[in-house]
């Protein structure tokens, strides 16, 4: 009896720009699945960034709760098709 493969996993893309005097990625675009949490993002930054707090604004506005879905995020909020995360390591916005 043959398995059906896997459906693909839906991603977005998520561009993760530096604000302030955070360090700037070598890469700020990625794609990231639509069932991660925002804290997934949080988590990538602190590591990559060797940073034990970052701060993160969706369009340079506000602060998603980490436990937000990136998909459903990306429906409500996107630019271009992209989900912009500003990120800063002191508080930049509201």
């Amino acid at each position: 009896m043959a398995t059906s493969p896997a459906p693909p996993v839906e991603k977005v893309v998520v561009l993760l720009k530096a604000t302030g005097d955070a360090p700037i990625l070598k890469q700020s675009k990625f794609k990231v699945s639509k069932s991660e949490k925002f804290v997934f993002i949080s988590e990538f930054l602190r590591k990559n960034l060797k940073l034990e707090q970052v701060f993160m604004y969706l369009n340079s506005s506000f602060s998603p709760a980490l436990n937000e879905r990136i998909g459903t995020l990306h429906e409500a909020y996107n630019v271009d098709g992209k989900l912009v995360v500003n990120y800063s390591t002191t508080p930049a916005w509201g």
